[in-house]
């Protein structure tokens, strides 16, 4: 961070607050009045607010918003002025969280925060379009009334919604992650089923498979197999429209959910070897990497020691091949590969050999995104400790983060077993 960048961000929360016809005074009073609604603890009086936010926009010595009031402006700011939930690409939210990283806000904070803000809007009817950019709406209408209008921009909107989507995993449950996608999806079976310019149709297949992929796998986690496997019957479809390589993604995801949602591990051999034919005449190496550790996974699993270490073998030398500046190696990366190198071991039977791949996998993984992988991976390592011979190592923080457990005890029993959970929620957390 430097004096030019905290300008920055200086400017947009005072663009930001005149957008919205509020005077200084005037934000203030929102600010109160939105710590009021949340029950938050607001000592200062507005006139001392007041000033808080004349600092924040100072034009020679701007300083940052505390985490406190951070968390008011996007509360506040996360909401239109019609009060409809909007947080989506282009929204005033997305606007705030660029000023504070400009303020030198943390990675890790902003995520926290998007994710707290999330939490909220995302309740009730007005949340359906709340991941939409906020010109999407307006173009979605007129993409209907005449298709041949649709264009790129209306792409990059249904686009921004299915990664707004995404990166809200293991955020938000998923019975409220599955309210967000309805607008993306119905608005892709219909254009898709309309005559689009070729650029606009080329950009759409591609949100489209990513759309019901995504869409596929939620529904699985909501107990609704039969819609999961329709979701991803479309998005097989969209995807053969595409390079080989997307196919090939959509293949995995519905081989982990297949793994999990089916006895034996047949129907998923099937179509992880669809999406290693696929990858292999693709120009992915970290897809190619991805679906050879998945082959291993499911080997080892049938007791084929030979064919794990085999797959295994294959996917370090894809990965190996893999440029560092390619965005899918970020998602299948080296210390991903360890987190399946010690699950191979310890679905061999060597369970000793299985828990140091697992602390090297935790270690290698810290970015935000990973967070889910490392809870999986460190409850994989405690396995590996008490298979083993060695409970009291087992390490304390390996609360699984991604589980298809039963509801909670209100409504159903509580899982029988960890260990089928924490096995699963190691292979959905490289499905999407």
């Amino acid at each position: 961070m430097n004096a030019r960048d905290t300008a920055v961000g200086a400017r947009t929360l005072k663009r930001l607050r005149k957008s919205r016809g509020w005077s200084l005074a005037g934000l203030s009073r929102c600010l109160c009045d939105i710590a009021a609604q949340l029950g938050i603890p607001l000592t200062a009086s507005s006139a001392n607010v007041q000033r808080c936010i004349a600092r924040w926009e100072s034009d020679t010595s701007p300083v940052h918003p505390s985490h406190h009031y951070q968390l008011l402006l996007a509360h506040l700011y996360a909401r239109r002025a019609d009060g409809s939930p909007q947080i989506g690409t282009g929204s005033d939210f997305s606007e705030l969280l660029t000023a504070l990283a400009h303020y030198g806000e943390s990675e890790r904070q902003l995520t926290e925060l998007r994710g707290l803000v999330a939490r909220t809007v995302t309740v009730g009817n007005g949340s359906l379009l709340a991941l939409v950019g906020p010109h999407a709406r307006a173009t979605i209408t007129a993409a209907f009334e005449d298709p041949a209008r649709t264009d790129t921009c209306l792409v990059n909107d249904l686009q921004a919604a299915v990664d707004d989507t995404n990166r809200h995993v293991g955020s938000l449950p998923f019975v409220r992650l599955q309210l967000l996608l309805p607008p993306v999806l119905e608005t892709c079976r219909r254009l898709l089923a309309s005559e689009l310019p070729p650029p606009a149709l080329r950009g759409l297949h591609t949100v489209a498979a990513q759309a019901f992929t995504l869409a596929g796998r939620i529904a699985f986690e909501t107990y609704d197999d039969a819609a999961s496997r329709a979701l991803y019957t479309e998005a097989t479809e969209v995807a053969g429209h595409l390079p080989t390589w997307r196919r090939a993604v959509v293949h995995m995801s519905h081989a982990l959910v297949t793994l999990y949602a089916t006895p034996g591990t047949d129907t998923a051999r099937v179509l992880v070897e669809a999406a290693i034919r696929d990858a292999r005449t693709g120009d992915n190496p970290a897809v190619r990497g991805r679906a050879h550790a998945l082959h291993s996974e499911i080997a080892a699993r049938s007791g084929d020691r030979s064919q794990a270490l085999t797959a295994l073998s294959l996917a370090r030398y894809d990965i190996g091949d893999a440029t560092k500046d390619d965005p899918l190696r970020a998602r299948f990366s080296p210390g991903h590969l360890r987190g399946f190198e010690g699950l191979c071991a310890l679905h061999t039977g060597d369970a000793a050999a299985a828990e140091p791949h697992f602390a090297d996998a935790a270690a290698a993984l810290t970015s935000p995104r990973d967070r889910l992988q490392r809870a999986i991976i460190t409850a994989d390592q405690a396995l590996a400790r008490i298979r083993s011979g060695n409970p009291s190592r087992a390490p304390r923080s390996c609360t699984p983060a991604l589980t298809k457990c039963p509801p909670p005890a209100d409504e159903s029993p509580p899982c029988a077993s960890a260990e089928p959970v924490t096995h699963y929620a190691h292979g959905m957390a490289n499905a999407s």
